[in-house]
């Protein structure tokens, strides 16, 4: 034991038992020799509690908040870097706001206490700022960008729930304004010569954000498009300043900020704005998140502004009054929609944008069949329609919707069919994997015709007979290529004579749309070429014949042995030679044990036939005969007389 360091632990002890605890563990972390310390204070029974009392988070936090070093140039905070982060592991990345505000909470906590900046006690709330004198290490910058993003993701989580209850909206623009303020707090303390160039800029361009945000919720359009401008130009600069990997950041967060620049432009009176989020919508690609979600609700909104001077929609020749907010949004960006649809790079983005499109139909039908539910005037007018034979408006423009949604359906699943049987001719590698099949491809043909049978029976259009031959036309044509691939899946368990007869169905239902086709040319259009399917139907034959011929000579040169049931015992074939393995292995199938039951002859049963053709003889003389005695007889057999 060395007793000259006694003295020294004493003291040591005595001077950590007067601090706390988190304020050791600083002291600590700061000290050239803190190893030394511990190793010195280690068998000691005080450091050891100090180190049971302090929680692995705490400890994992203090290591986050310091990662950033006094460089030579002043103090540096990189502000993006820690704010993207914290969003990404603390529920932003699900969009819960309420769990990363919970988040900012905590670690604001933390850093008041590491740094002993306390607001009061527990009994005593005494508001403190930080200001310029006391910014010694970058923890003082990061609380308050700390306190800027609780009262942004406060907001954020306001926005959800303004959608049902209106009034928290006030409450949303007060903490939007909180943020705001504690950016332009964040720029003045950044002013200090003590921080460098890099975080100057940084903290200037997160100012600018939420002071865009802010003038974005007034829907003050000039300002909010300035501010984002000036946060725009700052991250690029500093993206061209540094490397690619250390751009990447920057340029994400240019991106999200592009979207609210062009929908400022376009409330501006920047009318091509709206086709610049659709491209950026089209640029997002398959992928979700908060981007994609950004861009849906921009355009939206963009959409909304356009439908208030749309009034009549036409379809089919009749003019429909559109009077429902949410159809008239729907149809302004139907067009751009099919556009987006059209232009998509490939079948991920394609399928998305169909789903979404899918959606929006979906709700805008459901609006207008509460309008048709709610309106009784309606109803009833409804009613004379159908005994006249008309339908009325609303429930035409119900019909056009429907057919909108059906149609689409109808390419959805064509576009799906496309991309299957492309894969269905590439060679599988992969023999472990499943890969796609005909039956995958006969389910997306069942929904298509069930969809088309659904278009026929719309109300308002029983007496259009154009439209009823059209989908007449288009069902034989879908018919046709789900028995094409009905035949397929035949030909793949070797039933040839099914496919065979299926492959003929499918000629008559192509040759049947030829001959009707004629008279409808432009219904063609949009669908499948039918001959191409004839051509590939005749080669399919051709190898469907020579396929089924082959097998049947397979079977026929099938050897005398291999027909032999496998279950017969050696005792049924000892006159046929084959080649068994099980006769040497522990169950050798010789003869069959129970033996079935045999037929034996039985005991003879004797039955007397003789006796129905023997004549005996007669024998009336050997039998008594009875007098007639009359009554006098009858008195001599009571009395006894006559024995």
């Amino acid at each position: 034991m060395n007793l000259q360091a006694e003295p020294e632990r004493s003291a040591f002890l005595e001077w950590a038992g007067s601090l706390g605890t988190q304020a050791f563990w600083s002291a600590v972390h700061f000290l050239g020799s803190g190893a030394g310390f511990l190793s010195c204070v280690g068998p000691c029974a005080g450091a050891s509690e100090m180190a049971a009392e302090k929680p692995s988070e705490v400890r994992t936090a203090a290591m986050e908040e310091n990662k950033e070093n006094l460089t030579d140039g002043g103090l540096s905070l990189e502000i993006l870097q820690i704010i993207k982060d914290s969003q990404q592991q603390h529920g932003l990345r699900h969009g819960d706001y309420q769990r990363y505000r919970g988040y900012c909470s905590r670690r604001l906590r933390r850093l008041r206490k590491t740094l002993g900046f306390r607001m009061g006690n527990r009994h005593k709330f005494t508001g403190k700022k930080v200001t310029v004198e006391m910014v010694s290490d970058n923890r003082y910058l990061l609380l308050v960008v700390m306190e800027a993003e609780r009262a942004w993701s406060y907001a954020m989580q306001l926005k959800q729930e303004a959608n049902t209850e209106p009034r928290k909206r006030f409450h949303l623009m007060a903490r939007l304004r909180k943020a705001a303020k504690h950016g332009e707090h964040l720029e003045k303390l950044c002013e200090s010569q003590r921080v460098d160039a890099k975080t100057k800029l940084e903290a200037q361009a997160y100012t600018a954000y939420l002071t865009g945000m802010v003038q974005f919720e007034l829907q003050e359009w000039k300002a909010a498009m300035e501010a984002f401008n000036k946060c725009k130009t700052i991250y690029e600069k500093l993206a061209s300043a540094f490397t690619e990997e250390q751009a990447v950041l920057y340029h994400q967060r240019v991106e999200e900020i592009s979207p609210n620049i062009r929908y400022c432009a376009y409330n501006i009176g920047d009318q091509n704005a709206i086709n610049d989020l659709m491209q950026m919508r089209l640029s997002a690609g398959g992928g979700g998140g908060m981007m994609a979600e950004k861009l849906e609700t921009l355009i939206t909104q963009t959409r909304a502004k356009q439908a208030a001077t749309m009034s009549e929609v036409e379809w089919r020749g009749r003019s429909v009054p559109v009077k429902i907010d949410k159809a008239r949004i729907f149809l302004l960006g139907l067009a751009d929609n099919e556009a987006a649809i059209a232009q998509a790079a490939n079948e991920d983005t394609k399928e998305r944008l169909y789903e979404t499109l899918l959606a929006e139909c979906r709700d805008t039908i459901q609006a207008v069949r509460e309008e048709l539910r709610t309106d009784v005037k309606q109803r009833e007018r409804a009613a004379e329609g159908a005994e006249s034979g008309k339908a009325s408006n609303l429930q035409y423009l119900h019909s056009y919707l429907t057919y909108i949604k059906l149609w689409t359906v109808v390419r959805r699943n064509e576009s799906m069919a496309r991309a299957l049987q492309a894969k269905l001719k590439e060679p599988q590698t992969d023999e472990n994997k499943r890969g796609p099949r005909p039956q995958d491809l006969i389910r997306l043909y069942d929904i298509i015709l069930q969809s088309l049978a659904e278009l026929s029976t719309l109300q308002g259009l029983e007496e259009d007979h154009a439209f009823q031959k059209e989908v007449a036309l288009k069902t034989l044509v879908y018919k046709a290529y789900r028995c094409f691939f009905i035949a397929q899946s035949y030909v793949l368990v070797k039933k040839w004579s099914e496919a065979l007869v299926l492959y003929e169905r499918v000629l008559k239902y192509a040759r049947e749309v030829q001959s009707k086709a004629k008279n409808l040319n432009n219904s063609l259009m949009d669908l499948p070429d039918v001959q191409d399917l004839i051509a590939e139907v005749n080669a399919e034959k051709y190898s469907l014949q020579a396929a089924a011929i082959l097998d049947k000579e397979d079977v026929a040169e099938a050897p005398v042995q291999q027909q032999v049931k496998d279950n017969m015992p050696l005792s049924d074939r000892l006159d046929t030679f084959r080649l068994d393995t099980s006769l040497v292995g522990k169950q050798p199938n010789l003869v069959q044990f129970p033996p079935d039951f045999q037929p034996i002859p039985c005991k003879p049963l004797f039955f007397d036939l003789a006796l129905n053709h023997v004549a005996f003889p007669p024998l009336d003389d050997k039998v008594e005969q009875k007098g007639k005695g009359g009554l006098t007889g009858y008195i001599k057999g009571i009395f006894g007389f006559g024995s």
